[in-house]
């Protein structure tokens, strides 16, 4: 029972956020008023506890997420920062993919942000309850009801308001307590440390009241038994209101909301309360499912530490040199020593040392139970995305999905001792980082960096500087394109020649079909009626139409959205070969490929621009002047939003470019939409 107890007074959280809305202030108020940290960190110094990278306390934002754990009324809190800049959504996804429950911050003033939206939609992917901070309360044009209008338009959860703030702007003073019904007010002489629940003064009141009956009536509608108090007109309790908001938070049927200043230290604490009170337990989330790599059935893990060992490796981070694994426990134990299976390898590793994190500094623990995010040493072999198990009973959970990269990068090694630490560090950065991909080129002897936008290679290469002492010469960044056909045709490819004494010979007949963007490529068969080719010639043919789509004929780059229709061909006795099959419709591929008007594709970018009223013309002018499409412009009372979708290649260096046009004022993000014609 005291493992139950252990396991119920347990959370899995992360904080997630545009960029600039203060998650990693929140998170180090959060150690600070759990006792972890002693003294406050700020992210504008460069002391963030949280920030611990050179490069995020040099530039005051996150890079990596990073893990703690902390302590919250007998509960434990292992926590997760993670990144807003949309160049680190792997490290949101991946985080989200092992958490229970997030805390999702946003600007008072700058509301439902771009990359609000993605965290938010990434968190209803994997289906994780969320409880929302409004954050920065006291920045002048701050608004509480404004961000939750924004947040019913755009989001298809039901926002629940559980406070409502006692003065915007340089006016707020506090918090009210809907549900407890008072005023909570923090001292600024103890950092926020003390804080006082009073009366609700006479001016906000009535507003108090309206809000809390608003409060009730959205809980009556997902909750029978508080509808039936509150038809009735019955008083409902303190420890009922409670209870029905964790049973709708944890069924994702609404989002309780609260707002404060992380920076003025008011309103954390009841966020902690929040984390404790509404989000689930490791044992109150469904139980985890895999599939069994023996007999390829549906299995699932209960969350116990009796029931077989199940763990996922969500994040690789270099120590000192040494591999240090990140995983989060599902069911079983794990103790320091521990031999165990990864069966998405099918290797055996073992345990050199738990440890449970606290940011970048580490206690070593002799064992960890299921609900536990812990730290491993010792396994050589692991990637992002594995799966460890019992051998006995193996499972395979879902990996971890990573984005494609879309932005490239040469760079080469100053001398040659340098290449040799090159070659070592790109090895453990994409060991590290999924999205971060490395090619090497034999024509140019320039090794090409591929990532997911211009601050991400930024990053890499200082890390290899810095980390690694790899000296670099570093290029221009590269659009990484794609190719495709614009027409339908046929074609056939023959192969004859002698190899090693052996007549090999093939002949395919292929159709090659545009398909619709976004559509990906399809390899099928549609033998003409009376053909009849052996199953393995026809299997090496789509083998050599595959290899064949990894290189267009435009530029040598993978083709998509097409799909290629294996006709058939002929056969000659004793000649026909498995590899002449192969050769011959990889010939007709590209044979294809060449009478079907090639066209290259590049990667479209959706651009989100936050820009002053008065600086918009020029906004959209630059928009325009980069081939951009404008999709829409919303105002936001001092502020405009612009949505464009803009060719990846026309928006290097636009933040210089856009700082200079708005006076610094102006704020973008940018991700990924699609691939099109240049």
């Amino acid at each position: 029972m005291a493992s139950k107890s252990k396991l119920s007074r347990t959370r899995n959280i992360g904080i997630v956020a545009h960029i600039d809305a203060g998650k990693t202030t929140v998170s180090e108020r959060i150690l600070f008023y759990t006792g972890i940290s002693y003294k406050m960190g700020e992210v504008h110094d460069g002391e963030a506890v949280m920030d611990w990278m050179p490069q995020e306390q040099e530039r005051g934002i996150t890079i990596t997420s990073a893990v703690t754990t902390c302590t919250w009324h007998n509960h434990e809190i292992h926590l997760i920062d993670t990144p807003g800049h949309v160049d680190f959504t792997i490290e949101v996804e991946r985080s989200l993919r092992v958490l229970d429950g997030v805390v999702v911050v946003f600007c008072a003033v700058g509301g439902v942000e771009p990359q609000s939206e993605t965290v938010w939609h990434q968190a209803d992917k994997y289906g994780v309850p969320k409880v929302a901070f409004i954050n920065k309360m006291d920045r002048v044009g701050a608004s509480y009801a404004g961000t939750i209008r924004m947040m019913k338009e755009r989001f298809n959860s039901l926002p629940l308001p559980i406070q409502i703030p006692s003065g915007e702007g340089e006016l707020f003073r506090g918090v009210v307590d809907l549900i407890r019904q008072q005023l909570i007010t923090w001292d600024d002489a103890t950092k926020g440390l003390a804080y006082t629940y009073g009366e609700i003064p006479d001016e906000i009141l009535p507003q108090a009241t309206e809000q809390r009956d608003r409060m009730l009536a959205i809980l009556a509608d997902v909750d029978d038994a508080i509808a039936e108090k509150y038809l009735d007109g019955v008083e409902i309790s303190t420890d009922e209101i409670i209870a029905a908001i964790r049973k709708a938070t944890i069924s994702l049927k609404v989002v309780p909301i609260m707002c404060g200043s992380a920076l003025r230290n008011r309103g954390v604490q009841p966020v902690l309360d929040a984390v404790v009170h509404f989000l689930p337990s490791p044992e109150e989330i469904p139980p985890v499912k895999g599939l069994n790599p023996l007999t390829k059935r549906e299995e699932i893990r209960e969350s116990n530490d009796r029931a077989p060992l199940a763990a996922l490796a969500f994040k690789i981070m270099q120590d000192e040199g040494r591999k240090l694994t990140y995983l989060r426990i599902y069911s079983g134990r794990l103790h320091a020593g521990d031999e165990l299976y990864n069966a998405s390898r099918k290797k055996r590793e073992k345990i050199a040392r738990l440890l449970k994190m606290h940011a970048n500094k580490r206690e070593r623990v002799e064992q960890a139970g299921a609900g536990d995010i812990i730290a491993v040493m010792g396994l050589k072999d692991i990637t992002t995305g594995d799966t460890i198990c019992d051998e006995a009973h193996p499972i395979l959970l879902e990996p971890i999905e990573f984005y494609e990269p879309v932005i490239s990068l040469a760079i080469e090694a100053k001398t040659p001792a340098d290449q040799e630490k090159l070659t070592t560090a790109l090895g453990k950065l994409m060991e590290e980082d999924p999205t971060l991909r490395v090619k090497y080129e034999d024509e140019t002897a320039q090794t090409v960096i591929s990532g997911m936008g211009e601050l991400h290679l930024e990053i890499i290469t200082d890390r290899l500087l810095r980390e690694f002492n790899a000296r670099v010469n570093v290029g221009k960044p590269r659009v990484v394109h794609r190719e495709t056909i614009q027409k339908r045709v046929e074609s056939e490819g023959l192969f004859e020649r002698e190899l090693g004494e052996k007549k090999h010979f093939g002949h395919a007949k292929l159709i090659l079909e545009p398909q619709d963007r976004g559509c990906g490529i399809a390899v099928v068969r549609e033998l003409k009626e009376g053909t009849v080719i052996p199953e393995d010639f026809l299997t090496a043919m789509e083998d050599g139409i595959r290899e064949g789509l990894l290189s267009g004929v435009v530029g040598g780059y993978p083709v998509i959205d097409i799909r290629v229709v294996i006709r058939g061909g002929m056969l000659k006795e004793g000649e026909s070969s498995a590899l002449g099959s192969k050769i011959a419709a990889a010939a007709a591929f590209r044979d294809g490929c060449l009478k079907a008007d090639p066209v290259l594709l590049e990667p479209i970018m959706l651009v989100d621009v936050i820009a002053p009223t008065e600086f918009m013309g020029d906004v959209i002018g630059d928009i325009n002047a980069r081939r951009g499409e404008i999709q829409a412009i919303t105002p936001k009372g001092l502020v405009s939003e612009i949505k464009a979708r803009v060719p990846l290649k026309a928006m290097f260096g636009y933040s210089t470019d856009l700082r200079s046009a708005t006076q610094g004022r102006a704020l973008f993000t940018m991700q990924f939409f699609t691939y099109d014609k240049t």
